[in-house]
């Protein structure tokens, strides 16, 4: 038996802006919108895409899965993200060699340090 990694369904208030958002963060494109959902992908084709969908409830307390991102520099990344309505994120994690982050939703994602 095989499995595909197909998609990362991300529930949210309003999927349009936050689809719209993660797009614009990762450099990906639309692949479609319909009433309630928005699905976006890597320019190249390649999978997971991620699939916005409206929900009623607001998130309340720390995701159980993240992203972790790795930037070419950690500190343009961060700033970047920062102008276009990210905010710092705290959630204990003390001093680390990484960024905690939250999307406008309030979502936490990582932006790791560089890689060689």
């Amino acid at each position: 038996m095989t499995l595909k990694f197909e998609e990362i369904v991300v529930d949210c208030r309003d999927f349009r802006t936050l689809g719209q958002w993660w797009a614009a963060a990762l450099g990906w494109s639309v692949l479609y919108e319909n009433e309630g959902e928005l699905e976006i992908q890597n320019p190249d084709g390649s999978h997971p895409t991620l699939l916005f969908l409206n929900v009623p409830e607001s998130k309340t307390i720390k995701n159980r899965l993240h992203f972790d991102f790795v930037p070419d520099n950690q500190a343009d990344e961060v700033a970047r993200l920062l102008a276009m309505g990210a905010q710092r994120g705290d959630i204990g994690q003390g001093e680390q060699p990484w960024v905690v982050m939250t999307d406008p939703e309030g979502n936490e994602f990582c932006v790791l340090s560089a890689r060689d």
